[in-house]
């Protein structure tokens, strides 16, 4: 879901980077789903003194485990006193937990969704773990670079180390060469670890930031599904200034957009690549996941070709996806059971019918985020969702019934979760 206060829109211009990127990057995005072995993941929880279940999955948009553990070994190594880290989410966790136990400096976070903010803030709460997290929404470009850029509150004056997991590609696929307008905060010494390093996009960005920046020595670190970039400010010397972006629009950036047309047209993507591209540029929604899981179930509905399924097996359910499904309440009935693919991994649709007769979907998959224990609702079209997670999972509810209404068939079922249930309907 976007913030209000994300006024960015993006040009015909960025759209075409992103289409264009989007094709001949897809490699590096399939590879990046993986996050990292199952045992990396538990050194990593070992190294930190957290729980089994303290993380998410990892991959997709998240962080690996291999720059999880770079992070540690940064801060281990260099016992920073200021970090700032663009994009919050797991290694905000990570990144806390570190510094706590190496030295104590503190963790200034930036992230562009507002209720991430707040929700993270809650979740590092429950380990004991303390951050900075601030609102920074996406406004306006920067510099030279493509792209909406941060509008960054209080940024330290000096910076030990900089993580750089934000903006989304989907943005610009050079929207993170703005972070350089921080380098000059750079302590001596200090550190930047870029993510996603492995990318066609951040391949040039950190191109252009060897060329810009003489006294930050940048390598590329071995290791990863998604690569990391390292960059170290020498000991002595004096940094480059900050390039402004010309205000002319150039006769190159007018080649270079209508050469990524011309691959577009010659059939670089597709057009589901083309759709999905030109979206607002803002992670996808787990709400907005959930209102299309209703929307397809109305479809299958309408279908002589797709047979629905009422058989809800909870137990085959967790076998084999991972996901712990909430009790059904007393008096309600399932009608269809589906499995179905999203961001966050696989997911799993139940259309039911409530003791009133109600037609409501439960979409539920593993948690993308901390959230909220208490069912949160939103609007979509002619329906009402109430969402919340419990433990690693995230589940939704949505049904064409009054906002009040949806609210309490969520609040009954996650009053349920854990109960014992009928196995099967």
């Amino acid at each position: 879901m976007s913030d209000d206060s994300e006024t960015y829109e993006a040009g015909w211009s960025d759209r075409a980077y992103r289409l264009l990127y989007g094709a001949i990057g897809w490699p590096w995005l399939l590879y990046s789903l993986w996050g990292g072995s199952k045992a990396s993941k538990r050194r990593l929880l070992t190294r930190l003194n957290l729980p089994d279940d303290a993380l998410p999955n990892l991959g997709s948009w998240k962080a690996d485990t291999s720059f999880l553990h770079r992070i540690v070994d940064t801060i281990e190594a260099q016992r920073p006193r200021t970090v700032v880290e663009l994009g919050a989410g797991a290694s905000t966790l990570v990144c806390a937990r570190a510094i706590q136990m190496n030295g104590g400096g503190k963790l200034h976070s930036f992230d562009q969704h507002a209720q991430f903010v707040s929700a993270t803030n809650e979740w590092l709460d429950d380990f004991g773990a303390k951050a900075h997290i601030q609102h920074a929404p996406l406004r306006s470009r920067i510099g030279d670079w493509p792209g909406a850029w941060y509008d960054l509150p209080d940024v330290p004056h000096s910076i030990d180390l900089l993580i750089i997991d934000g903006p989304p590609w989907a943005v610009h696929p050079f929207v993170r060469g703005a972070a350089e307008s921080l380098f000059d905060r750079l302590s001596p010494g200090g550190v930047i670890l870029l993510d996603d390093a492995a990318r066609p996009g951040e391949r040039i960005v950190a191109r252009r930031w060897t060329e810009r920046w003489p006294d930050i020595a940048f390598k590329r670190l071995p290791g990863g599904s998604k690569g990391t970039l390292e960059g170290r400010k020498m000991q002595s010397g004096k940094v480059l200034a900050f390039p402004e972006r010309a205000d002319r629009k150039s006769s190159s950036t007018w080649r270079r957009a209508a050469a990524a047309l011309a691959l577009l047209a010659s059939g670089w993507a597709a057009h589901d690549l083309v759709a999905d591209l030109i979206r607002p540029a803002y992670a996808a929604s787990f709400v907005d996941e959930a209102n299309a899981s209703y929307s397809t179930s109305l479809v299958r509905e309408a279908m002589q070709s797709q047979v629905e399924t009422a058989v809800l097996d909870r137990s085959e359910i967790a076998r084999s996806l991972g996901i712990v499904l909430p009790g059904i309440p007393a008096g309600w009935r399932a009608a269809d059971v589906q499995v179905f693919p999203s961001d966050g991994g696989n997911s799993v649709a139940l259309v039911l019918q409530t003791d009133r007769l109600e037609r409501v979907v439960l979409y539920a998959r593993r948690a993308e985020t901390p959230a909220e224990a208490a069912p949160l609702t939103e609007s979509r079209e002619n329906r009402n969702l109430a969402y919340w997670e419990t433990g690693p999972f995230a589940y939704a509810l949505t049904g064409e019934v009054e906002t009040s209404r949806i609210l309490l068939l969520a609040s009954t079922m996650a009053s349920w979760q854990g109960k014992d249930v009928t196995e099967a309907t």
